[in-house]
């Protein structure tokens, strides 16, 4: 959540609305094959009290995108499902990248800060500055003569 409070009567794509024989419809797959799609585990609509299947509209495109993987491209419900479980595996990682990023950016902007307050407190009085001028003068040294 960003801080704010979200309406809980707010339909969001997740939210489980749509009964089987809607989410067939919508999706154009037969009520049996979303049955058997769930036993699968493919797509796994949330249940009501009552065990009843409630569908999302993030459900139904997955449906349909199961549906033109198996038929579009051949492959089988095996493969469609690992398919599923790595694409999801991805967006978490990438929602996770996001995360340390944000993290990681945060912690240089008060690295920046501290930083910055360590050099305002230096005490600038103890050691004055002088520029040093470089010369060409030759310095010749000699040491003194031992005592007798």
């Amino acid at each position: 959540m960003d801080g704010r409070r979200r309406n809980p009567y707010q339909l969001t794509d997740e939210t489980p609305v749509y009964v089987i024989s809607i989410a067939a419809q919508l999706s154009g797959l037969h009520p049996q094959t979303l049955r058997q799609y769930d036993r699968l585990g493919l797509v796994s609509p949330d249940r009501t009290a009552g065990r009843g299947r409630r569908y999302s509209a993030r459900d139904i495109e997955l449906l349909r995108t199961v549906q033109q993987l198996s038929q579009d491209e051949g492959i089988n419900l095996a493969g469609i499902k690992r398919i599923i479980e790595l694409e999801n595996q991805v967006a978490a990682l990438q929602q996770r990248v996001a995360e340390l990023s944000a993290a990681v950016d945060g912690a240089a902007v008060a690295m920046q800060q501290r930083e910055a307050q360590v050099h305002a407190s230096y005490r600038r009085d103890l050691v004055p500055y002088q520029d040093v001028q470089q010369t060409s003068a030759l310095v010749v040294w000699r040491p003194k003569p031992k005592r007798p």
